[in-house]
Parts: structure tokens; sequence; C-alpha cells
């Protein structure tokens, strides 16, 4: 991952990403990387889901293992820098199953996490 894709800097979306998720992001040629910050805390850590404001247009959640893959656990919420956001503390030295769930029943992962597997995005804290 390069420095701007981990700031979340407007990039081309290649060709196998666009294979990989069809739905709402198709009509967007760029778009802005999810993005996942961390902030150590003490035997935790804060793990901050962020996607651009409108892609996908509608309200977005993040759902996974932590919230018991609940959409109304952790919505994205409006920033005010063109963004939006979830914050999730999780056990210190754990790993995670998520997806983020878009209107229309729309889910997607994040090409930025640290991996994936056969089904989900994976977060190692």
């Amino acid at each position: 991952m390069t420095g701007a894709q981990a700031r979340g800097h407007v990039l081309q979306r290649p060709a196998a990403a666009r294979a990989r998720m069809p739905g709402p992001l198709d009509n967007f040629h760029y778009w802005r990387s999810p993005v996942l910050e961390r902030k150590r805390l003490k035997g935790r850590t804060q793990v901050t889901f962020v996607l651009p404001e409108n892609t996908p247009e509608g309200p977005v959640s993040v759902v996974g293992d932590f919230n018991h893959w609940n959409p109304a656990a952790h919505p994205l919420e409006p920033q005010g820098d063109g963004t939006r956001a979830a914050k999730v503390s999780l056990p210190a030295h754990s790993s995670h199953s998520f997806r983020y769930l878009a209107a229309g029943d729309y889910w997607f992962n994040d090409d930025t996490a640290d991996s994936q597997d056969d089904t989900n995005s994976r977060i190692h804290t």
C-alpha cells in the first residue's frame, strides 16, 4: 500500500477491484479508498472505519463479529471533512472479520484491511 492509499487520497480503482465490487461503486471511475485508523488504548485498540461521505450513497454501517453482524450497532456518521466514520473499541492483539453494509443490502469489503478471507475483510489489532 502506498502512502497515498493509506491516507485515503483519490485513486483510480484497478480493474480487479471493479470486477470484485459490483453495485453502487460501479458508476465511479475514481473513488477514495476506505481507511482504517488505529489508536492504542489501555488493553484495547480503537479502530475508526472511514469512508468518503457519498461513496456509496446512502447509509452505510460497519458490521462484523465484534458487533454480532448487527447493522444498527455501528453506522458511519458524517465527519464534516467529506468523510463518514464509525469508531469501535476492540481488544488488543485480536483479529476480527468485518464488512460494510450499504443501502439496498449492498455488502462490500475494505481493500485496505489487514487481510481478506473467503468472504470478509480482516483487521488485526
